[in-house]
């Protein structure tokens, strides 16, 4: 099994829908209707992680997560909160929470959320990294695969790690934008302080300023007490801001100021806050495009794309599927209670041959799949989902032929230390066809 899940919530519908939903996926789920029901339930069996509503009747999720953690410190918690206590949970993250959803969430996303969680171990954090000693990153924290084009984005990072500048990270949902942020932060001289992760897209527009710069206790109705805002928590660190494009304007413009001054006003302050901050941005989507289109301010994507970071999508880079699988199947291994060693070529075929729309995300959910039909040692073509079973299609002459040129333009820019005058003369091609090449899109 995926690990056992305790859930705290008094709500039957929802307590009903998270149980079925982590049970399909694979986890072990005990369910309580409060407090004290969970804590007996802590006090009889082992959870690896325990979800919570903050809200519940008598003792409420802070204590929940105060007394499971006395009763079995290594235990993960994450907390679900409404819009009107998101206070409090940022709180419960600085007394030992993993992590915490906000109403109304995601089941997928919760998911991924735990998953994370149990891969860095019981008593881990999602939000806050703190690495130690300089060592090589672990897990799926490592950007995978020896083509021309993920050795091009490694150099990209380790050269971003050296230096203290602003980063933008792009590329489509799944191609390892977080991973290559985690990457930044651990080869960077911030490697012993924090790394603080929020997801722009998750959060109530209402929400957002009390979030990342805090308030003081009473700033308004709900604010029970002082939040110190994701940029003091991440003082001398490293904050992620995924999906940034979908910060409303005017918090844009409040993000301009902090990255300008190097301070911040939390909500209901008399005076700022320095804060020495690394950002590092992520977006699925054109900023130049919503620039142009007046979604996005300008001068705030100028200080963000200081350094940019293109994350290929899997489909550019299909020679490094096997060694994707080779990482990954351990890591469902121990997830599923599996015993796969190795992968069929002609499942191997059949994963190369897809096109991955989700990319790497989506291929670790279609390993999962197919795992689930047997425990190996041999992961088969037949136990592939039908639509990747199916999957033997051959690339047209033309697109081998972009594929193939797209390759030696990577190796180029990779050789010429992504100088485009310098990678153009290596090709023996004027400046501006190495530009319209870079834009030919790979498919006709």
């Amino acid at each position: 099994m995926g690990g056992s899940i305790l859930i705290v919530e008094d709500d039957a519908q929802v307590r009903e829908l998270l149980v079925e939903s982590l049970q399909t996926s694979g986890w072990s789920v005990a369910a309580a209707v409060s407090g004290e029901d969970a804590l007996e339930h802590v006090r009889r069996g082992r959870f690896d992680v325990i979800v919570s509503d903050i809200l519940l009747p008598g003792m409420n999720g802070l204590e929940v997560l105060r007394r499971a953690r006395a009763l079995d410190p290594a235990v993960l918690v994450v907390l679900i909160t409404g819009h009107a206590t998101v206070d409090t949970a940022i709180e419960a993250l600085r007394r030992g929470a993993g992590d915490y959803v906000v109403k109304p969430f995601d089941v997928d996303d919760l998911e991924d959320r735990i998953r994370r969680l149990l891969a860095r171990g019981r008593g881990g954090r999602r939000d806050v990294q703190d690495d130690g000693a300089a060592g090589p990153p672990d897990g799926d924290d490592r950007l995978i695969g020896g083509s021309a084009v993920m050795t091009a984005v490694r150099l990209q990072v380790a050269r971003a790690a050296a230096i203290s500048s602003t980063v933008l990270l792009t590329g489509e949902s799944g191609t390892g934008k977080e991973v290559a942020a985690r990457s930044i932060h651990r080869a960077s001289g911030r490697r012993r302080q924090r790394f603080v992760a929020v997801n722009c897209a998750a959060i109530a527009e209402g929400l957002f300023e009390s979030h990342l710069f805090g308030h003081v206790r009473g700033a308004f109705t709900s604010a029970v007490q002082t939040n110190p805002g994701l940029f003091v928590m991440a003082d001398r660190g490293s904050l992620f801001l995924d999906e940034v494009a979908e910060l409303p304007p005017h918090l844009q413009a409040k993000l301009l100021r902090v990255i300008e001054e190097k301070q911040v006003w939390a909500v209901g302050a008399s005076r700022p806050a320095r804060v020495d901050v690394r950002i590092v941005a992520a977006t699925n989507r054109d900023l130049a495009a919503d620039v142009a289109a007046g979604r996005f301010r300008g001068d705030l994507y100028y200080r963000l794309n200081v350094v940019r970071i293109a994350l290929p999508p899997l489909r550019e880079h299909r020679e490094d599927i096997p060694e994707l699988v080779q990482h990954l199947l351990p890591r469902l291994n121990e997830r599923l209670g599996c015993r796969f060693e190795r992968v069929e070529g002609a499942a191997l075929e059949s994963l190369m041959a897809h096109d991955w729309p989700g990319n790497v995300r989506e291929l670790q959910h279609a390993l999962e799949r197919a795992m689930t039909a047997g425990d190996g040692p041999l992961l088969t073509r037949a136990m592939l989902p039908d639509d990747l079973a199916r999957a033997c299609v051959r690339p047209s002459l033309k697109q081998a032929i972009r594929q193939f040129e797209r390759e030696k333009i990577r190796e180029a820019l990779a050789s010429a230390g992504f100088d485009k005058r310098e990678a153009a003369r290596l090709l023996g091609l004027s400046l501006a066809s190495l530009y319209r090449k870079l834009d030919e899109p790979l498919t006709p």
